[in-house]
């Protein structure tokens, strides 16, 4: 358990420290906000990794995932992320998100079920061009890297 708050807090500073650099390089902040539209689809990668490991590198679960974004009515954010690691999967997560200047903060928690390692909380950053999270559950820790579909990787 302190493991996975630590991860997760390291993560958090990490992506706010994202979103407070932007705003002082004036990419954020000044003017109205254009709306971003973080919707479409997106392919790249996930990995998983050790933090007590710091020099070693990331393990590639999933070589090839694509995920479908949408945005509700209510303004919240939909991924549906689908890919083969072994087997064929197919996850809906829904997501929280903020635009903070030219990005989209998210959080979430979900749970896969019991063979998929039951409840992960993530936190993550979408713009025109990258779809980025990291993951924590139980037994593993982790992250995403997507960019938009048809876009070179």
């Amino acid at each position: 358990m302190k493991t996975r708050l630590a991860v997760l807090s390291i993560c958090t500073i990490l992506v706010t420290g994202l979103a407070i650099g932007q705003e002082r390089q004036g990419r954020g902040g000044r003017g109205p906000q254009q709306p971003l539209d973080i919707s479409g689809s997106w392919t790249g990668t996930w990995s998983n990794f050790n933090p007590a490991q710091a020099t070693s590198q990331p393990n590639v679960v999933c070589a090839k995932l694509d995920a479908k974004v949408t945005r509700s009515a209510e303004g919240t954010w939909e991924a549906l992320f689908e890919g083969d690691c072994g087997r064929p999967y197919k996850y809906s997560i829904k997501m929280e998100g903020r635009q903070s200047g030219n990005a989209v903060l998210f959080k979430g928690t979900a749970d896969l079920g019991q063979a998929d390692g039951g409840v992960y909380d993530w936190i993550g950053r979408a713009n025109n061009t990258d779809f980025i999270g990291f993951y924590t559950n139980a037994f593993s820790t982790g992250f995403f890297n997507l960019k938009r579909a048809g876009t070179p990787q």
